[in-house]
């Protein structure tokens, strides 16, 4: 099902999956706290990112570099001279628009008069150092890439990688996006999980290829419904003056088909760039094959905050039971915040020693949650609303026979299970 915007912003609120950054105060447009079983998540997507794209791969190794660098590194990336959207004003309502998402020179608010289209720079700056002069103009990254590329010389020495090989790394960037919306799909501060991977032209389709087949399967790997992902060729007229092809991969959000990750070749215009504005050699020597060349680049680029939202809206599902509306969010274990929630059946002596004991044995593999606050149904309830796949209550019965009853999210079946074979069972389960 295609779910409600405002339903899905309502239960991250309520169950703390995103919170509005500084709400306190009125909150800040464009910007968003993750909360515990939020920030749980999104830890689950970037390991579950950087063990496909890293470590299942011998030829891929990682780095973190620094949100600040210098200033000459955006000038060499174009960011600084190009990195503008146009936009257009309402006379009447005052409200600002991307003049590629109008129409016609009317709001389409208002029907007001629109202004001409003035360039906008989407690059935060700010000052290093003790004085506020041009001097010491810098900028927040507007992408985790342009390090990479910053570096490649470093970390080709240290890897002792040979070509083909990638660079990857996950960051925060910052955009000044005139006009955020659909809640965390596009705001001012967000994390990215990029990938380079540097080739040899003449090689470069084969390896756009491998990593577009190997993007997508991740997707349906992660649990996402493969009839809601497609993949969109750029046209012509759309590609980066730099790029030789890029494609994107969509998913149908409830606002439409939307972007999700792009995977480009980038040619050599990259590293090109950097050894022009930099002066350093940025080529790659074969001392096999006695060969040097600036390699050409194959990039990967996903948004980790529109991957979380897209496993939310794919999981969301509502039902009836028993006359009432259950709510429940169909995760995949791999991504699901918590594994498995641990219930005693009443809040009485014996029950709640045990369930703890229970609960803390099994956090030692899985992420786990303890509660013993309200009726067993409301704890259901609660559980299927962050999606945990599997709940596990003890009762007076465990005092007896040492078997605690398992109930899966999805079908609400039950299965009474041994105490000393459960952390087994589970894991099985959950393919941890």
């Amino acid at each position: 099902m295609l779910i409600d915007m405002d339903k899905l912003v309502s239960l991250c609120k309520r169950r703390g999956f995103i919170f509005q950054s500084s709400e306190i105060y009125g909150g800040m447009n464009g910007c968003w706290d993750y909360g515990p079983v939020g920030a749980e998540m999104k830890r689950n997507i970037k390991d579950l990112w950087w063990k496909d794209v890293v470590q299942m791969h011998d030829n891929v190794v990682g780095m973190d570099a620094s949100i600040i660098m210098h200033p000459r590194i955006w000038e060499a990336s174009g960011h600084v001279d190009n990195f503008k959207d146009d936009m257009v004003d309402c006379k009447e309502c005052k409200k600002r628009f991307r003049a590629d998402h109008v129409e016609g020179d009317r709001c389409p608010e208002c029907k007001g008069e629109l202004t001409q289209p003035r360039a906008f720079n989407l690059m935060f700056k700010t000052n290093v150092g003790a004085l506020a002069d041009a001097a010491s103009i810098a900028y927040l990254r507007p992408e985790t890439a342009q390090a990479i590329f910053a570096q490649f010389l470093n970390v080709l020495t240290c890897s002792r990688q040979r070509v083909p090989f990638g660079i990857a790394q996950i960051g925060k960037s910052f955009r000044n996006e005139i006009t955020p919306r659909n809640f965390i799909f596009r705001s001012r501060e967000f994390e990215q999980m990029e990938l380079e991977f540097f080739v040899e032209q003449g090689t470069d389709e084969q390896w756009n290829k491998y990593w577009i087949d190997r993007r997508i399967q991740w997707y349906y790997d992660i649990g996402i419904e493969p009839k809601r992902i497609r993949v969109r060729p750029h046209e012509q007229n759309e590609l980066a003056h730099y790029a030789k092809s890029c494609v994107d991969i969509e998913y149908e959000f409830p606002f439409g088909w939307q972007e999700l990750e792009g995977i480009a070749n980038r040619s050599d215009f990259d590293l090109s760039q950097h050894q022009n504005f930099s002066g350093k050699k940025m080529v790659y020597r074969d001392e096999i094959n006695k060969k040097e060349f600036i390699p050409w680049v194959i990039e990967t680029s996903a948004g980790v905050d529109r991957i979380l939202l897209t496993v939310m809206a794919d999981a969301y599902s509502e039902e009836e039971v028993e006359g009432e509306t259950r709510v429940v969010l169909r995760f995949s274990p791999k991504v699901a915040p918590i594994k498995v929630a641990v219930f005693p059946l009443f809040k009485k002596t014996g029950l709640q020693e045990l369930a703890g004991n229970i609960e803390q044995d099994l956090r030692k593999s899985m992420s786990t949650s303890y509660d013993e606050i309200g009726s067993i149904g409301k704890r259901y309830r609660r559980q299927d609303e962050i999606g945990t796949p599997y709940c596990v209550t003890i009762d007076y019965e465990s005092l007896e026979d040492k078997a605690v009853t398992i109930r899966e999210r999805d079908s609400m079946k039950q299965e009474r299970v041994s105490m000393d074979q459960l952390k087994n069972y589970l894991t099985g389960k959950l393919e941890l």
